[in-house]
């Protein structure tokens, strides 16, 4: 999956996963119960945050991993007719 956009500094683009449609017993969720996910994709990563030091410290994350963030974290944005969010690699909690 590639985008157009190239994030800066410390910020990285993630293709929140789909919605669950149904829990695990079966039973469908309507769209209006529907929580927003917790986890996606890195689609694009930045340079890097430079530290106080001028130091440039290279993202721990890269294209294609599958990262857990906060419930609230990044900003949603639309590119090339997908969904994605842009946040810091601070807002990232884990690499699956």
């Amino acid at each position: 999956m590639s985008i157009s956009i190239k994030p800066l500094a410390d910020r990285v683009i993630v293709a929140p996963a789909a919605a669950e449609e149904k829990t695990k017993s079966g039973i469908i969720i309507p769209d209006t119960a529907k929580e927003k996910p917790q986890r996606g994709e890195v689609v694009a990563v930045g340079e890097g945050k430079v530290s106080e030091q001028g130091t440039l410290m290279q993202p721990q994350v890269k294209v294609g991993d599958q990262v857990l963030y906060g419930k609230y974290a990044g900003t949603e944005i639309s590119i090339d007719g997908g969904d994605y969010l842009i946040m810091r690699e601070s807002d990232i909690l884990a690499v699956l």
